[in-house]
């Protein structure tokens, strides 16, 4: 059987940066709160006319540029977020549009956090299987218009950033590329991270009393998610290195979801990591949920810090609970 592997990366950020200051004159917190507790300085937020669809298409480019092939060659979107630009169709159609590929499938992925890890593990499926020689996966999202700016909702609301990461995927020698994927859920802690409209377990989906009482706002029980994103990213991670019968000390780089700085910190110990083979960003771009390791996957590509050979693993945990790691050899 085939491999899998990465062809291609891309990145697409806004150009409003949004400091911690500037958050700080919208509610109660200042630069040395949120640092200390998150590890972030800064995030990018949209311009107004700009939608997942154009930022997810932006970093797809540049994706398709460096792996070397076209549009055309494209044979299946895969399309991670939690901010879709509408409740329905689905971004993925929309990019298949904006791109001019074929009249290829588009599927959406709503594992937020872990969205671009699934979607790599249904590519690596579908490559690996045969039924397909050219995958796009994109993680793209617009958390800013979703954030509730007041006191009340700052313990969320500093964390998320916009952005966009895509990756190319296509057929590799068998031992190269996507050595394994793994995922996992655990839904009866769904209330802990969630928005809970709209939705249509609601009659009627949406009302202006859901809205007024904060509803669609994201809601975190931030204790419970550290402590159950500290357990579950070693886990995952060691779950990939002993089903391809490796150990911590043969990793050349680790990308985690960047949720928060503390959690890859603790995650960084609990495998006994040295710090320069943990890769982090969140200080500059925030939590962009589906986008983020596709963006930091595409900075450590360009910045040299993975080369052939390497062995890397890809690792997220997120609302639903969801998480999942991806090794590859590059």
């Amino acid at each position: 059987m085939r491999g899998a592997r990465v062809l291609g990366t891309g990145r697409e950020l806004p150009n409003r940066v949004v400091t911690n200051d500037e958050l700080s004159r919208l509610m109660d917190t200042s630069d040395e709160w949120i640092v200390q507790r998150t590890g972030i300085r800064e995030r990018r937020y949209a311009d107004p006319s700009i939608g997942n669809c154009h930022m997810g298409a932006a970093a797809s480019r540049k994706a398709l540029e460096k792996a070397g092939i076209t549009a055309n060659d494209i044979d299946l979107v895969i399309f991670a977020t939690l901010s879709p630009d509408m409740f329905f169709p689905g971004d993925g159609v929309l990019i298949q549009e904006m791109l001019g590929l074929r009249t290829v499938g588009a599927i959406d992925v709503r594992n937020q956090c872990s969205g671009f890890i699934y979607g790599l593990s249904m590519a690596e499926a579908y490559i690996k299987g045969g039924f397909y020689d050219y995958i796009l996966v994109v993680g793209s999202e617009i958390h800013s218009r979703g954030l509730d700016f007041s006191t009340t909702g700052r313990d969320v609301s500093v964390i998320f950033g916009d952005g966009a990461g895509a990756a190319v995927l296509g057929p590799a020698e068998p031992g190269k590329g996507i050595l394994s994927t793994h995922i996992h859920s655990e839904g009866k802690y769904a209330k802990e991270l969630c928005a809970q409209a709209p939705g249509f377990f609601n009659d009627p989906w949406i009302t202006s009393e859901m809205i007024e009482q904060g509803k669609t706002y994201p809601k975190m029980n931030g204790k419970y998610v550290f402590a159950h994103a500290v357990r579950r990213f070693p886990e995952v991670i060691m779950e990939s290195l002993a089903r391809n019968k490796f150990g911590p000390s043969d990793l050349s780089l680790v990308i985690p979801h960047q949720a928060n700085e503390r959690i890859t910190q603790a995650v960084r110990e609990a495998l006994k990591l040295p710090k320069e083979k943990i890769y982090s960003n969140i200080e500059l771009y925030g939590n962009t949920t589906a986008a983020s390791i596709p963006i930091a996957l595409d900075e450590c590509l360009e910045q040299g810090k993975i080369r052939d050979g390497d062995l890397v693993c890809l690792a997220a945990f997120g609302s639903g609970f969801t998480w999942a790691s991806a090794l590859v050899c590059w």
